[in-house]
């Protein structure tokens, strides 16, 4: 295992067994590793198996077979340690709404067995931006706030390791970006932050690598950067005064999209095809290139490619 590797899976199968159906295989020999100090997001469709993979690292589904290390603890061995090396953050919202956020971290830095004196809880409600309402019912608390607390509550043991599952789901935008915000703070302190999103544009955002769940399966596993390199397809629009001619022929390797007095939609490989020959095209007709939109594809075009095949 690589020196910076925090957490690794080798091997690691799920299968649920039911009586009155046939077995669902919910991971089928998942093999990564996530660096130390990196935002690795984990991206999948429904029932692609991250649930499943969180569950196992936090104990509450047993693995069918397979390898998990977490901080150099092996599940099989040292579960506890596994464990108390890792911060969840679920997906529900499951806070007392009659205790107030300094009580609710405190009591759950209980269960973990921090002492009084080794306890940060005004240090992480300051972290979350929680520290004005710290005294506050819970029941008070706005959604995004309640959300930041999940995240406190995870970080009263001071785990190396954040997971945090859906954190932004149903959270609006501005309260969205202040959680960005929030967990890339959390990043720069060393934490390493494992995010699972359906929000493509947050793991593009957020994420240095990316796997790809579909079906139990590893379908992806790089960097985000390269991800997006494999995007073949390039879209331009071109803003124009008049229609373009096109003769049979004339742009064989281009899809036309649009054509009109207006805009010039094309469509075409951008590692087989160069953009020159089009907009040469284009001034050879004394047409005016108004503007010039480039789309290039996102994450959002890797994903549905990788899981809808």
């Amino acid at each position: 295992m690589d020196q910076n590797c925090v957490l690794s899976a080798k091997n690691l199968s799920k299968i649920y067994k039911k009586k009155s159906s046939k077995s669902i295989l919910a991971l089928e020999n998942l093999n990564l590793e996530v660096k130390q100090g990196e935002i690795f997001g984990l991206l999948g469709p429904n029932g692609a198996g991250k649930s499943t993979f969180i569950n196992i690292l936090s104990g509450t589904c047993i693995k069918t077979s397979g390898k998990v290390n977490v901080w150099g603890f092996d599940l099989d061995k040292n579960p506890r340690q596994c464990r108390a090396s890792i911060g969840i953050v679920p997906q529900e919202i499951n806070v007392d709404p009659f205790f107030s956020p300094r009580k609710l971290l405190d009591l759950q830095a209980g269960l973990y067995g921090v002492k009084k004196k080794d306890r940060i809880t005004d240090v992480i409600l300051k972290l979350v931006s929680l520290d004005e309402q710290k005294n506050s019912y819970t029941r008070s608390l706005s959604g995004g706030m309640k959300r930041r607390l999940l995240i406190a509550k995870a970080l009263v043991h001071q785990p190396p390791i954040v997971i945090l599952d859906e954190p932004t789901a149903g959270v609006d935008v501005q309260q969205r970006k202040y959680l960005w915000d929030n967990l890339r703070l959390l990043n720069k302190q060393g934490v390493t932050i494992i995010l699972t999103t359906h929000y493509l544009i947050e793991a593009e955002e957020m994420c240095n690598r990316i796997g790809i769940l579909n079906k139990g399966k590893l379908v992806a596993l790089d960097s985000t950067k390269n991800l997006l390199d494999k995007i073949q397809s390039k879209r331009v629009n071109f803003l124009i005064n008049k229609k373009v001619t096109i003769d049979k022929g004339t742009l064989p390797n281009f899809n036309i999209l649009s054509n009109t007095d207006k805009e010039f939609i094309i469509a075409y490989d951008k590692k087989k095809t160069k953009l020159d020959k089009i907009i040469s095209l284009i001034q050879s007709q004394n047409i005016e290139i108004i503007d010039i939109i480039s789309d290039d594809g996102d994450l959002e075009d890797v994903f549905f490619k990788l899981t809808n095949e």
